[in-house]
């Protein structure tokens, strides 16, 4: 395959998309991991999987964003055309709308709490939506969506080794987690609730973007930015809003032990840092629901 540059993308539209021929390609500034994003003059954008492993999040996406947009509060991708693989590009690609804004993590003067009312409703009526034709979780989500215990394995493999961190501490918190099941019939969840992923424009949620590992399942694996982003009583307004029962905030605790160990074995990586402040947050605050939230019983 080849390298993914601004080069090769102008290529591909000039092949692919001639509508959109000539305009200015550039990078986004933040790139995830699964993609490679490149915004198209000030109106569209390319989104290019990675690897050949994320297609797969490519043509989900093109069939789940459709089905859900109707139904939630805020923008999300608007896919404009799919590419299919290429003797220039063997992966499938798409070509979607702009959407403006920032990450909540580059606006130091946002309103943390009221973005943790508004994202924690948004995470409550994305569970809403009819689940009709939605993927079930599995392999295609990387698991999120299932019972956090499908990585138990990882997480005790990563707790046996010697670790600056009460791994007692750990051990129990991840047993409390696998305490309890989503019990009511399978909802939809997002996969990646990751702050890179949420947008904000004039202080205010404005988009949710990368549904590459989205599906229908156990909502749990959403709520671990309650502590890798949210600190304190915002935690607690996003629990509220969010308002689901004490054992799913049970197993999205075991979700965030799980991705902040792995991350303590790669102390090079660039996320180490978030991830490492992030075990300190759960370890301390179990984010306890207030009575009369819901069950997941329907």
């Amino acid at each position: 395959m080849p390298d993914i540059t601004a080069d090769l993308v102008t290529e591909l539209i000039a092949r692919h998309v001639p509508a959109l021929a000539g305009l200015p390609v550039t990078p986004v500034a933040r790139q995830g991991w699964d993609n490679r994003t490149f915004r198209i003059q000030d109106t569209h954008c390319a989104r290019l999987p990675s690897a050949d492993g994320f297609s797969a999040g490519v043509e989900k996406e093109d069939h789940v964003l459709p089905i859900l947009a109707p139904h939630l509060p805020v923008a999300i991708p608007d896919v404009v055309t799919s590419v299919p693989p290429s003797a220039d590009f063997g992966r499938p690609w798409t070509v979607r709308r702009w959407l403006s804004g920032r990450t909540p993590d580059e606006c130091p003067d946002l309103d943390r709490t009221q973005f943790a009312h508004d994202l924690g409703a948004f995470l409550r009526t994305l569970r809403e939506a009819p689940t009709d034709g939605g993927p079930w979780a599995g392999g295609h989500t990387a698991f999120r969506g299932c019972h956090p215990s499908v990585y138990a394995d990882e997480v005790q493999r990563t707790l046996s080794r010697e670790l600056p961190i009460d791994t007692t501490q750990c051990r129990a918190l991840w047993l409390a987690g696998m305490d309890s099941a989503w019990e009511g019939e399978p909802v939809w969840f997002h996969g990646d609730m990751a702050v890179g992923n949420v947008l904000v424009d004039s202080g205010k949620l404005s988009a949710v973007i990368d549904f590459g590992q989205c599906g229908v399942g156990d909502p749990a694996c959403d709520l671990t930015i309650a502590w890798t982003y949210f600190r304190g009583t915002e935690r607690q307004v996003f629990a509220e809003a969010v308002n689901l029962d004490a054992g799913t905030w049970r197993r999205a605790r075991a979700w965030a032990l799980w991705k902040a160990l792995i991350q303590l074995e790669s102390p090079g990586d660039a996320l180490y840092s978030i991830h490492n402040d992030a075990l300190l947050e759960i370890l301390a605050d179990p984010v306890a629901p207030r009575r009369g939230l819901a069950t997941p019983h329907r």
